[in-house]
C-alpha cells in the first residue's frame, strides 16, 4: 500500500488551477528580497506585528502596520495602485494571513510572505533595527549555504 498515493493526485488541470491560485496570494522570502533589492515599483511590504516585535527588527523598508490598525491606517499609508506583501513572525503564526485578509477586504491587491520574519532572518537576509542593518548567519536547514536552490 502507498500512503502518498492513497488519495490519487488531482487531474493536471485541477492541480494547475490550485497551484496558480496559491501563487496568486503567496510569495516567499527570496522573491521579496529580490524585489526589495531591485526597488521594484508598486510594491509595499507590511510588517503586521506589534510594536515590541517591530523594535526587535524588521525587513528593510517595511511599513509598520499592525493588523488591528490596517482598516483605519491603510487608506492613508498605502499608495493607490500598489500591491502589498504582508509578513508576521513565521510559519507557525497566521498574523500575516489575517493582515492580508484585511487588505483584501479594503480592495488592495495583497500577497502573504511565506516563512515570515523568521525565515527572512534564518536565510541571513538584512534586518533593520534602530542601530542600523544587521544579519545573522544563514541557517543551512532553511537556505542553501554554498549554492542557490534555483527554484
Amino acid at each position: 500500500m502507498t500512503f502518498t498515493l492513497a488519495v490519487p493526485p488531482a487531474a493536471p488541470d485541477v492541480a494547475a488551477a490550485h497551484f496558480l491560485a496559491r501563487l496568486s496570494v503567496q510569495t516567499d522570502v527570496s522573491d521579496v528580497h529580490a524585489d526589495l533589492t531591485a526597488r521594484t515599483p508598486g510594491l509595499v511590504v507590511v510588517d503586521s506585528r506589534g510594536v515590541a516585535a517591530w523594535a526587535q527588527g524588521r525587513l528593510p523598508g517595511a511599513v509598520h502596520l499592525p493588523t488591528a490598525e490596517i482598516a483605519a491606517r491603510a487608506p492613508e499609508e498605502i499608495p493607490a495602485g500598489t500591491a502589498v506583501v504582508t509578513y508576521c513572525w513565521g510559519p507557525g503564526c497566521n498574523g500575516a494571513t489575517r493582515a492580508a485578509l484585511e487588505f483584501a477586504r479594503l480592495g488592495i491587491p495583497v500577497k502573504e510572505m511565506l516563512g515570515g520574519f523568521e525565515y527572512w532572518v534564518r536565510e541571513g537576509l538584512p534586518v533593520e533595527t534602530e542601530s542600523g542593518l544587521t544579519r545573522r548567519p544563514v541557517d543551512d536547514l532553511t537556505a542553501p549555504t554554498k549554492a542557490t536552490c534555483d527554484c
